[in-house]
């Protein structure tokens, strides 16, 4: 299924696909770069990450 994902910034969202679920996370440093924890049952899942100010 392709789809167009666009960058919101300083608005509101509205998902409109079936969600499983909403967690909140803490990026946490990983050698370069970051990464998030998720469950193991998540894995090849698609995921969307959303950056809140803080």
């Amino acid at each position: 299924m392709a789809r167009k994902v666009e960058a919101v910034k300083g608005g509101k969202i509205i998902i409109k696909d079936d969600v499983e679920e909403i967690y909140e996370k803490k990026i946490t440093p990983y050698g370069n770069g970051a990464k998030i924890d998720a469950q193991k049952k998540y894995i090849g899942q698609r995921a969307f990450i959303i950056i809140l100010k803080r």
